[in-house]
């Protein structure tokens, strides 16, 4: 099993303890801080850089998405995680597909890892199919967030992955619910599938966020996971929080 994690904070704790570390960009294209430009500025050598991997969306210039690509390969980043962005808010896709700016990112830095994106939450043989399709232009990728709710859409998702023989690993996305908090809740639903029914069960009956989190990445792993990336972890201590759920597996 490999967790990893995606945080914008810790990165030096978690890089030291050989935790590789995903750095997010804006999947709605709202105007914010050019993350690699971050890293380069301020993580400096206290860090492992290739134990971090910077996002990329297609909501920026494409001009913007083809030199970040050149940036990362120069700055030594090994991998990059090109995504599309939210087509329904904010700034409009520079590209109608990720595919097409990882295969022109791919032109360009040939030697760059490049991953990709899949939602077990959607139809099963159609996120296969892209998956498999030599037009992917990718190594690697990350899905949508899921729980120990969804052990279903997993094991569908796992199952058609395997009858196309889609080769490239996946990192399935696991969230750290800290609570079961109505609003808090609601809020995060906006943005990704939460079980707020099951959830409120969940720590109703005693479990904590450690727990929770821990049983959602047990149940995962049953479906024929192997690789898990935790999102939301504690800002000041994401290393103490993700022992605490691996000692729970």
């Amino acid at each position: 099993m490999d967790a990893w994690i995606d945080t914008y904070h810790g990165v030096r704790r978690l890089t030291r303890d050989g935790t590789m570390v995903f750095l997010t960009d804006s999947a709605v294209g709202t105007p914010e801080e050019d993350n690699l430009r971050h890293l380069v500025s301020n993580l400096g050598s206290d860090a492992p850089w290739d134990l971090v991997v910077p996002f990329l969306t297609s909501k920026h210039p494409l001009d913007y998405c083809l030199a970040y690509g050149d940036r990362a390969a120069q700055h030594g980043f090994p991998a990059l995680v090109v995504l599309g962005g939210d087509k329904h808010v904010g700034t409009p896709r520079s590209v109608e597909h990720a595919w097409q700016l990882r295969a022109l990112i791919r032109e360009r830095q040939p030697d760059l890892v490049l991953g990709g994106w899949a939602n077990p939450h959607a139809d099963a043989d159609w996120q296969a199919d892209l998956l498999a399709s030599p037009s992917f232009h990718g190594e690697f990728y990350l899905t949508q967030i899921v729980s120990h709710h969804h052990a279903g859409q997993v094991e569908q998702f796992v199952k058609a992955a395997d009858a196309r023989g889609v080769t490239a690993p996946g990192v399935f996305g696991v969230f750290y619910y800290r609570s079961a908090n109505p609003k808090t809740l609601a809020m995060l639903r906006e943005f990704l599938p939460v079980p707020v029914e099951g959830l409120a069960e969940d720590f109703a009956r005693g479990l904590s966020a450690t727990d929770v989190c821990a049983l959602t990445i047990r149940t995962l792993m049953n479906a024929g996971v192997k690789r898990f990336y935790v999102s939301n972890l504690p800002i000041t201590r994401p290393s103490q929080t993700l022992a605490a759920i691996l000692g729970k597996i």
